[in-house]
């Protein structure tokens, strides 16, 4: 692992020993975004990977985060991430989950987050889900269900990498979509 320094902050980050480095440039501003509006709000980031929208809001004074990821692994570089930065765990929550799953649990719940960044993979088909994760069929699911979470004013940015992709607007529930 390396450390690279991406706005004022560290992220580690592998060259050799995974297909992903750990940090997506693309993302930099969307980081940014997030940092800016985090003072005094709960993030919630699905599909976390590594946790860097995660260790951004924290460094925007964000209350509190939630980092939900299917894998161990992502779960534990979020949290080396975060200690790198000398960020809060205790304030700083990971948990191992299907977002699936983990989404209807915190829906019935009544979990409410400010901040929600949804950035599912393409396509997932892991052997610790119940069903295959297609981002062209599920979105509307997955965003359906994180607005049921955002609290008043509250913010989602969905991103994802799947060529071709076309959002269901009809099948979203009512709100303001605008592309950034």
């Amino acid at each position: 692992d390396i450390i690279v320094h991406d706005g004022g902050l560290r992220f580690l980050v592998n060259l050799h020993a995974f297909l992903d480095t750990g940090l997506f440039l693309d993302h930099r501003q969307t980081r940014s975004m997030i940092r800016e509006r985090a003072q005094g709000k709960r993030l919630l980031n699905l599909f976390c990977y590594t946790g860097s929208f995660t260790v951004y809001a924290a460094a925007g004074g964000a209350r509190e985060t939630v980092s939900v990821d299917l894998s161990n692994t992502y779960l534990e570089w979020t949290r080396r991430n975060l200690e790198l930065n000398a960020m809060d765990l205790s304030h700083n929550r990971r948990v191992r989950a299907d977002a699936f799953r983990w989404l209807d649990e915190a829906v019935a719940d009544g979990e409410r987050f400010d901040l929600i960044v949804l950035d599912p993979p393409s396509f997932s088909n892991s052997k610790k889900m119940t069903d295959t994760l297609d981002v062209q069929r599920d979105h509307p699911r997955l965003v359906n269900a994180c607005l049921e979470l955002l609290a008043p004013n509250g913010e989602l940015y969905f991103s994802n990498n799947r060529r071709g992709f076309h959002l269901h607007e009809g099948e979203i529930a009512p709100c303001a979509i605008e592309e950034i």
